[in-house]
This record gives structure tokens, sequence and C-alpha cells, in this order.
């Protein structure tokens, strides 16, 4: 299960790891996010190097309202603090992966991170 981040300790959690963070910001009303939690899950369990965590919108509007959040679920990628990525909506796995492999963080999906050609 993701570990829940809030306003409190966002920064402390996110904003300062010495790790990228992918934040989920997601809603209990919100049924696309329930079909996207368990496919970070599978994400976070297979790459140790990238930290995942969820943000309740409702419960923490003042980090949504700071990094413009407009629907969910949203995913902001931050490395060293800023944000490098913004995913919106339910993607697959694969999908996903994409998207953290073209933000440099994870090897390509599609060769499990061997160079097939110079």
């Amino acid at each position: 299960m993701l570990q829940e981040v809030t306003d409190a300790d966002f920064a402390d959690r996110v904003l300062t790891s010495d790790k990228p963070v992918l934040v989920e910001f997601w809603a209990t009303w919100c049924g696309p996010c329930r079909m996207v939690g368990p496919v970070l899950e599978r994400i976070a369990d297979e790459h140790p190097e990238l930290t995942i965590v969820k943000m309740d919108l409702d419960a923490n509007q003042g980090t949504a309202r700071e990094y413009q959040v407009m629907a969910a679920p949203t995913m902001l990628l931050f490395k060293d603090g800023v944000p490098v990525a913004n995913i919106v909506g339910a993607k697959p796995k694969a999908a996903l992966e994409r998207e953290l492999f073209h933000s440099g963080l994870l090897p390509s999906p599609t060769t499990n991170g061997v160079v097939t050609s110079v």
C-alpha cells in the first residue's frame, strides 16, 4: 500500500527526498483513482529507486492548489524538489512507465534497461 502524504509533511517527505518522488493526487470519490492505485503499487514494488506516495485532494487542498492540480488522478513527479513531469488521468502500467522513462528516471520499459544497439 502506498504511503499518504499531507500538506503538513509534503515538504519533508517529497521536496527534500534524495530519491525522485511520484505523488498521486487522488480523491475517495474518484473512480479512475481506484484503478490507478494498484498500478502505482506494482511500479513502486518493481522500482525501489523511485518513491511513490499519494495525497488526498479533499483533505490537502493547499498543496494541490500550489501545484495547480485540477483533476483526479493527477501524478506529479518530483526530482530534487522540483516537479519534472505531470501525468493527468488513469493510465495503464506501460504508459506510466513510459512517462517515467522519458523523464529519465526508469530504464526503458521495452528493453528492461538493456542497450540493444549503439
